[in-house]
């Protein structure tokens, strides 16, 4: 299975529609795409051509189609993605890029309330592993 490192923002996209739809030919996912995008078909199969030679998709030909599916997981490229920008603009200091995060978004109660009990289960799990 490829590694999922330095997507672009296309790539990403194209990810996503194989992941809400399990599978899709390059017309689906210009379809999908064309509103926010307005790219050629052409486009996006060369594009997922690249991505099939990463081992990122893979295609089986149903009714003389290529049929894409994603071989990452989306946890997996987020991941990937996420570790990537921590270590790239942050030299891998979480707490600056939590820091960064929390100053540069509004967020609700809500939410911070979600993210403290996140980290209170994170240091709970911790904790026991560690015992």
């Amino acid at each position: 299975m490829g590694e999922p490192q330095a997507l672009t923002d296309l790539q990403f996209a194209i990810l996503r529609v194989l992941w809400d739809r399990g599978s899709a030919t390059a017309a689906e996912i210009t379809d999908t795409l064309r509103a926010s995008r307005g790219l050629a078909q052409q486009t996006i199969a060369t594009i997922l051509t690249r991505l099939e030679k990463r081992g990122i998709v893979q295609h089986e030909v149903r009714q003389r189609q290529y049929l894409f599916r994603a071989i990452v997981s989306e946890p997996d490229v987020r991941n990937t993605m996420l570790t990537d920008l921590t270590d790239r603009v942050f030299e891998g200091d979480v707490a600056a890029l939590v820091s960064q995060l929390l100053s540069a978004r509004e967020m609700s109660a809500g939410d911070l309330a979600r993210v403290k009990a996140l980290i209170a289960t994170h240091e709970a799990t911790r904790g026991s592993s560690h015992d």
